[in-house]
Formats: C-alpha cells, sequence, structure tokens
C-alpha cells in the first residue's frame, strides 16, 4: 500500500508539471516566466513527497491504527508541499492545483481539503502591481476611475484577482485585473465573456470591469440550506447546461471550479441561478468528435456495451475502452456494465475508484496520449462537475444522466436533419427525436412513481412501528 500511495504521490506531482507545461505551451504563461526554476520545484517537490511516503509507511503493518493515522500525515504533509508549489510557481500551476482541488470523489481529502483554498485564495498580487496595470491599461489612476475601490480582492485565481469597486455614477462593479507576468489574453477570450455584464468602455485587455455578482459556491451546501436553495435543483440546472454546452452547442466552459460558479437568489425574482464567471479557458469541439461523444454517452447511459467499445475505440482508446468509460463516468467497470443510470455510487465503490487511481496511473497516462486533444479538457471538466456534485451529495443520480441522455438525442437528431436531403426523411427524423424524448420522460416518471411509493411504503413502516402517543 505504501507502494501504491508512492505511485499517487508521484503522479500527482508529475501531473502538475506536465500540465503546467501543456498549458505554458498554449500561451497562458509568458514563455520568460516558466524555467527551470519552477521545473526545478516541482521536481524537488516530487522527490520529498515520494521519499516521505517511502520512510514514513514502510515499517508499519498495513492497515492498522497506526498505519492508517500515519498515511493520513502524510497525505497532509504532501498536500500542503503540493499547495506550496503551486503558489511558488502560480500560473498554470496554480490551475492544476484547482483542478485536483475538486476531486473530492477521487483524492484523499487531505488533498482536496488543503487545495480547496486555490478555488479564491490564490497569491495576490500587490496594490502597487494593481495600479500600475490601471493605470497603463486604462490611463488613469484609480481615484480618478472610482469613489471607492477595495484594496484587499474578494479572490485571486491563477491569472487574475478580482476587486469591489463603486464607479462616480454610484453603480458596484468587479475590477478584475491580470496578474502583471501573466501574458496578455487575446481580445477572444475577453469577448466570452457574457455574464455577469461587462462593462466595456472601462475594460481593457489586462483589465475587466463587470456587474457585481453576489452568491455562494456552487460547491457550498451549507449557504445553499441557508438561503433556501434547492440543492437538486442547482445539481441538475449545473448538468443541463454543461450537457447543453457540451453535446449540443460544441462550446465549452472548461474552467467550471467553484470558485467560477456561484449560485444566488435573484434579487429581482427570488428565483435560485447559477451564475458562471471567467470565460477564458473554453473548448470549440470539432462535428466529429461532438457527435462521437454524443454516441458513445449514449451507449453508457443505456448499458449497449458493443456501442460503448465502438465510439471508445472511435475516439482513440484501443484496448482501454473499458479505462474511458470508467475515467468519463467516474464509475467502475462493474458498474459501467449494469448501468450507471440504474444505481447510485456507493461508499465501497467510491473506496475502490480511489485504491485503484494509484495502479491504473500508467495505462491513465497511455490512454490520454492517444484521445484527440479536445477530450483532455472534456477530462477536466467533467472531474470539476464530478467533484461539484460529490461535495453537494447529488453525483450520479438517475435524473442526471437522463438530462444528458436528452441532449445527445436532440444534438443528433438536429445532425441528421441538417444532412437529410427530402421533407419525409426530416420529418421522420423529427417524429423519432420526439418518440425518444417521450420515452426518456416516461422512464423518469416511472422513476419518481416508484420513488414516491417507496417513500410511502417507508412512512408507513415508521408509522406502524413508532405510533403515536395517545
Amino acid at each position: 500500500m505504501a507502494r501504491r500511495a508512492l505511485k499517487l504521490a508521484s503522479w500527482t506531482s508529475m501531473a502538475l508539471a506536465a500540465s503546467g507545461f501543456y498549458l505554458y505551451s498554449n500561451k497562458y504563461l509568458d514563455p520568460n516566466d516558466f524555467g527551470a526554476v519552477r521545473v526545478g520545484r516541482a521536481v524537488a517537490t516530487t522527490a520529498v513527497i515520494s521519499y516521505d511516503y517511502l520512510t514514513s509507511l514502510r515499517s508499519v503493518p498495513y492497515g492498522s491504527e497506526e498505519y492508517l493515522q500515519l498515511r493520513s500525515e502524510v497525505h497532509l504533509r504532501s498536500a500542503r508541499r503540493l499547495c506550496e508549489l503551486c503558489c511558488a510557481n502560480r500560473g498554470t500551476f496554480i490551475k492544476v492545483g484547482q483542478h485536483l482541488g475538486a476531486l473530492d470523489y477521487l483524492l484523499p481529502q487531505e488533498y482536496t481539503r488543503t487545495l480547496k483554498v486555490l478555488h479564491s485564495q490564490a497569491p495576490q498580487s500587490s496594490m502597487e502591481d494593481v495600479r500600475q496595470v490601471i493605470r497603463e491599461d486604462l490611463g488613469k489612476e484609480i481615484h480618478e476611475l472610482f469613489v471607492s475601490f477595495d484594496d484587499t480582492p474578494l479572490g485571486a485565481a491563477s491569472l487574475a484577482q478580482v476587486h469591489k469597486a463603486v464607479l462616480h455614477d454610484g453603480r458596484t462593479v468587479a475590477v478584475k485585473v491580470q496578474h502583471p507576468k501573466v501574458q496578455a489574453q487575446s481580445s477572444k477570450d475577453i469577448l466570452l465573456m457574457e455574464v455577469p455584464r461587462i462593462y466595456w468602455e472601462l475594460s481593457t485587455k489586462r483589465v475587466l470591469l463587470m456587474e457585481f455578482v453576489d452568491g455562494g459556491q456552487v460547491n457550498d451546501r451549507d449557504y445553499m440550506e441557508r438561503n433556501k436553495i434547492d440543492v437538486n435543483k442547482i445539481s441538475r440546472h449545473l448538468g443541463k447546461m454543461y450537457s447543453e454546452m457540451i453535446f449540443v452547442n460544441g462550446f465549452v466552459h472548461c474552467d467550471p471550479h467553484p470558485g467560477n460558479v456561484l449560485v444566488r437568489k435573484r434579487p429581482d425574482t427570488g428565483g435560485a441561478e447559477i451564475v458562471l464567471l471567467d470565460h477564458g479557458l473554453y473548448q470549440v469541439l470539432t462535428d466529429e468528435f461532438r457527435l462521437d461523444y454524443c454516441h458513445l454517452w449514449q451507449s453508457l447511459i443505456w448499458t449497449d456495451m458493443e456501442r460503448v467499445k465502438k465510439y471508445s475505440q472511435r475516439l482513440g482508446a484501443g484496448a482501454l475502452y473499458p479505462l474511458l468509460a470508467c475515467m468519463l463516468t467516474a464509475r467502475s467497470w462493474h458498474s459501467v456494465n449494469r448501468g450507471i443510470s440504474h444505481a447510485s455510487v456507493t461508499a465501497s465503490e467510491d473506496s475502490e475508484i480511489r485504491d485503484n487511481a494509484a495502479t491504473y496511473l500508467p495505462q491513465i497516462s497511455q490512454l490520454l496520449n492517444h484521445v484527440p486533444r479536445q477530450m483532455l479538457l472534456i477530462f477536466k471538466t467533467n472531474d470539476l462537475l464530478r467533484g461539484i456534485e460529490a461535495a453537494l451529495g447529488t453525483r450520479a443520480s438517475a435524473s442526471s444522466f437522463l438530462n444528458m441522455s436528452r441532449c445527445c438525442i436532440r444534438a443528433l437528431a438536429a445532425h441528421n436533419k441538417r444532412n437529410a436531403c427530402s421533407f419525409f426523411r426530416r420529418t421522420r427524423i423529427s417524429f423519432s427525436e420526439a418518440f425518444h424524448l417521450w420515452q426518456i420522460s416516461l422512464y423518469e416518471l416511472t422513476l419518481r412513481v416508484k420513488g414516491l411509493r417507496l417513500a410511502g411504503w417507508v412512512s408507513a413502516l415508521l408509522c406502524w412501528l413508532l405510533p403515536a402517543p395517545h
């Protein structure tokens, strides 16, 4: 077990280095800001963590109370070292740390709890740096633009930090200022920002003024319960939103860590809504990839294992198609074969996935080298969404899979209608689409009726066992 824990720590640290290099090559960092020192830190951290696992757990009987206590302590020390590495190297290392901090269903809690601080408390730029960026980009001092400007940022992320401010006309705004050493983002990244509202006249490539939106992080169940927001409804809507992006539109926000997704009650209607922040990392999916991915998920949801194999292999998985299925669903191969929409995740299955994560890291690495590049950011997005569901206690409900299936049906039907050569053919496709959507609704209704019936039986049993006092 010590060897397995050592593997997990080593591969996690290597993932930080490799992911940082990957994003660096995609222009997330100034090339002059990524060099031997940053890589050296990652290598040194990996070595220290590996040595800690190897020496601390080697002579302790596996499974004993002492072993479990020591393992937890090593996990915590290692997580703190990784967090320090992310903060020292900054930039994309923080992005990877944010990703790891959201993997509640996969990594030990010592890692996720420690790395969660990176979702909104990454290293900050000084106020002097903030003033300089605003001065250079907007040509004015802070006091000339704002009545008030909070020196303490509301949150700091990998590429920028956000300050609350008030304009001279009384509007409260959120001012997003890029860290000085980060390479300037293209205008395309700015144009993707649609929510919250942007004040374009006061925005540049490095300074973004937006409507100030208050709310709680999407994984903050306590916040939702305090504000009487339906946790299950929020989880369903988040799943629907991303299913629309991935399967229907092929245009995907790929950084949904909890610091980038807020929930709140609308001030005008009192209804709950999801606010999506930080639109700097999107993936445009090709039609070929998107449609194969639709077919794969349809096959997984309806337990068509032949088609699971076919479409996994079309996406580059080859003989590792069972591993791809498990990685996408975050379920065991046994559960995939039984049907992921038929049974929720159990504690024993979660434990099995965690225990096997390190064992299969070489195969995971091999798979990642063969799937299309688009799949890498989809993996990241899926991991972050699964982490949010795990934090809310809504993971892998049948309803979420059925909503995904609806989007797949609509996407495939829209593609087929675009390529149909006759009105009769398009009409047949529309009827088929409507029929399959009706089937899903009927199945969903059946599940709800069964749930209500079961609830009724349980209630009747409790009343019989615990009669009301006379």
